[in-house]
């Protein structure tokens, strides 16, 4: 289970289970755009895929570099995603490929 880490959501390695922040970084799998980890403990990789079905109303997270922001998404445009932060703070704009359907 993911915890909060300061302004971050520490994640667990499936492997070793040792949470750390890990921010990820986009790449393509088996023709696929997906988000790649890497744990610094016991080097495991692993992927996830980028959301694709993303609606207005979901509840995310997103993965910035200066934060974690958890919200509900507001307009779905391409590749990026407007988000509103929990208790009604202002509008982001994130990149799909850092945002977590919850």
């Amino acid at each position: 289970m993911s915890r909060s880490v300061g302004a971050y959501t520490a994640d667990p390695c499936p492997r070793c289970l040792v949470e750390q922040v890990r921010p990820g970084r986009r790449l393509s799998a088996a023709g696929r755009d997906a988000v790649g980890y890497l744990c610094a403990r016991c080097g495991h990789a692993w992927s996830r895929p980028v959301e694709d079905d993303l609606e207005v109303d979901d509840v995310v997270r997103a993965d910035l570099d200066d934060r974690t922001l958890y919200g509900t998404v507001r307009q779905v445009e391409g590749e990026r995603v407007q988000v509103r932060g929990t208790g009604g703070g202002s509008l982001v704009w994130v990149e799909r490929w850092r945002v977590v359907l919850y």
